[in-house]
This record gives C-alpha cells, sequence and structure tokens, in this order.
C-alpha cells in the first residue's frame, strides 16, 4: 500500500496539464489505467456517459489512436500542429482513501487550444479518478465539464 500525499497528487495534476502542453502523449497515455476512460458530458451535470450523448467518451484504445494521430507525420489537418495551454486554478482533493488506495480531484481551469490565426478559450472543470498502482498515481477515470457545454463547437483537436 502507497500513501499520497495531497501535495503528491495536486503535483500530478499539474504535470499531467504540462504532458498536454508540450505535446507529450506517449508520457500522457502512460498515467492512463488499461480500463480508464476520457469523458466529456454534452449537458451540465449529466450523469451517464453511455445512454445519453457525449460530447467525447473514449476508453484507452481510442485516446491511443487520438495520439497516434496526433504524432502521426501524415496527419495533414495538423500542419502545423495544434498547440494547448491549461492555466489550473488550485486543484481540490475530494477523497483519499489510502487503504484502497483511490483518490477524487476537482480542478477548474481556463484551456487555450490554438493553430494557425485561431485560438479559442474553454472554461472547464476536471475530474479525476485516480488509482496507487505500484505505488504510482495512475488515472482510472476523468470527466471534463465544460462551462459552457450547451454551446456550438469547432474541432477540439487536442485534449482539455
Amino acid at each position: 500500500m502507497s500513501v499520497h500525499s495531497k501535495e503528491q497528487i495536486i503535483d500530478f495534476l499539474y504535470d499531467e496539464a504540462r504532458m498536454l502542453d508540450e505535446g507529450r502523449y506517449d508520457e500522457w497515455l502512460a498515467l492512463w489505467l488499461p480500463d480508464g476512460h476520457y469523458w466529456m458530458p454534452l449537458d451540465y451535470k449529466q450523469t451517464d456517459p453511455l445512454l445519453v450523448t457525449s460530447l467525447l467518451y473514449e476508453d484507452l484504445f481510442m485516446l491511443t489512436l487520438r495520439v497516434e494521430r496526433l504524432n502521426g507525420a501524415r496527419t495533414f489537418s495538423q500542419k502545423p500542429k495544434s498547440r494547448c495551454h491549461h492555466v489550473l486554478q488550485r486543484p481540490f482533493v475530494d477523497l483519499m482513501d489510502h487503504d484502497a488506495g483511490i483518490y477524487k480531484t476537482n480542478v477548474s481551469m481556463h484551456y487555450i487550444e490554438t493553430r494557425l490565426d485561431d485560438q479559442f478559450l474553454l472554461a472547464i472543470t476536471a475530474t479525476h479518478d485516480l488509482k496507487s498502482v505500484d505505488g504510482q498515481l495512475k488515472i482510472a477515470n476523468k470527466r471534463v465539464d465544460l462551462l459552457n457545454s450547451d454551446a456550438a463547437f469547432g474541432n477540439i483537436q487536442l485534449l482539455p
């Protein structure tokens, strides 16, 4: 059993955002558990990712395909590549169950994505379900709620 401090959990979230900002997608994929899911609900307070339409609900296989596309040399829609920047508010650690090795976090942030002359800003709240595996924190699930999820969106190329 590994005990993770609140500071280690918060640092994990900052490290994850930095990996995405720096385009270190393979390292980011390594943070995930094999049965993890990345979920972006379509509706505010949506409770079901399977029976209700979502903006995004991807398992590790789909996340891996996304990363391969972003890393690919023949991904012409990403020439030049999109870039992103996460500005995190100090995260909350809402659950610390050291005996079970599970942790739950909540962080509000501004996410900026840019490519060529286009730039857009999203205000989001991310909830992470983390699990300690062999002394390392891993993402079991990540939920990203958009403040204006009911708006019309263009393509979100990267991962908030």
